[in-house]
């Protein structure tokens, strides 16, 4: 694998934004649903899951024992807090368009919260269950530094007309993914680096993210007001949506993960950190907060 000459030493920073939601149609990529609510489902998972995400990484800071590693995990903090309030608007505007996406939120809290929170153990156990979730967090954003650089190129997307400011939104969080793609390997390498344990962290996440992601599909389908049902959801959509473009492609993702089983693996061979930070200084809504 190629790692690409990048930007050195970068500050990860939270980024002020502001999305104005008002004019956003509930099917944003016109006359496609189906490929929209495949890529809703990330607005009812992230802000749970980053939430989560900031939690683990709060509980990790105390061990660790390298001060650029450090810096770089208090920015990730930082920039996770900002996307995960930043899809809670997004939430609101469909309540507001009559989808209640509150049962499904529910559900996904559940895995977090729940299945994926703290347990109340000590010593060695309290380790061993951070080391586990850090794992597994690595897995993820694996995902989410390969699906921002997807978005940053879905020229599909534009050619479709889909909404400015929803593609400004995934676009500016896709972006940040790519910038920040290496912290959670890092934190996992420093604290752990089991070949082993990144392999079985890789496998639950794929389950997991299936799972969801296809629930959370089907779910989105039969209660879209404007579909009263009248299209079942469910992961199959990907075979037309994704070699369209309007979603990314399923043999695209299963190279990414073919990529991160490799012992040689670096997060920095997924997308590029230039590309990502010309949007960030390029989107509209950074740009609009900034005056």
């Amino acid at each position: 694998m190629t790692v690409r000459l990048e930007p050195e030493h970068l500050v990860l920073q939270a980024r002020d934004v502001r999305f104005d939601w008002a004019d956003v149609p509930l099917h944003w990529i016109p006359g496609d649903p189906v490929a929209t609510h495949l890529i809703n489902v990330l607005h009812m998972l992230l802000p749970a899951g980053e939430e989560w995400f900031v939690r683990v990484f709060k509980e990790a800071l105390p061990r660790i024992r390298d001060e650029r590693l450090r810096e770089d995990v208090l920015g990730f903090i930082g920039q996770e807090a900002v996307h995960a309030s930043s899809h809670d608007g997004v939430l609101d505007h469909f309540q507001e368009q009559g989808l209640d996406v509150r049962p499904f939120l529910r559900q996904v809290e559940f895995v977090f919260e729940d299945l994926l929170g703290d347990r109340g153990a000590t010593g060695d156990r309290a380790r061993a269950w951070l080391v586990e979730r850090i794992s597994i967090i690595a897995a993820i954003e694996h995902f989410t530094g390969v699906l921002g650089d997807w978005i940053l190129n879905a020229d599909a997307l534009d050619a479709a007309g889909a909404d400015p400011t929803m593609l400004d939104l995934l676009r500016w969080h896709g972006a940040e993914e790519v910038e920040h793609r290496h912290v959670a390997h890092d934190l996992f390498m420093h604290l752990d680096g089991s070949y082993a344990a990144r392999l079985r962290a890789m496998a639950q996440t794929i389950t997991m993210l299936t799972l969801l992601w296809s629930r959370g599909h089907r779910f989105l389908m039969a209660r879209d007001p404007l579909l009263n049902g009248r299209v079942r959801g469910g992961l199959h959509h990907l075979r037309r949506t994704g070699p369209a473009g309007l979603t990314p492609d399923r043999r695209m993702v299963g190279a990414s993960i073919v990529r991160y089983l490799k012992r040689s693996y670096s997060p920095l061979g997924e997308g590029s950190t230039s590309q990502a930070l010309a949007y960030l200084a390029a989107s509209p809504a950074a740009r609009a907060a900034r005056r």
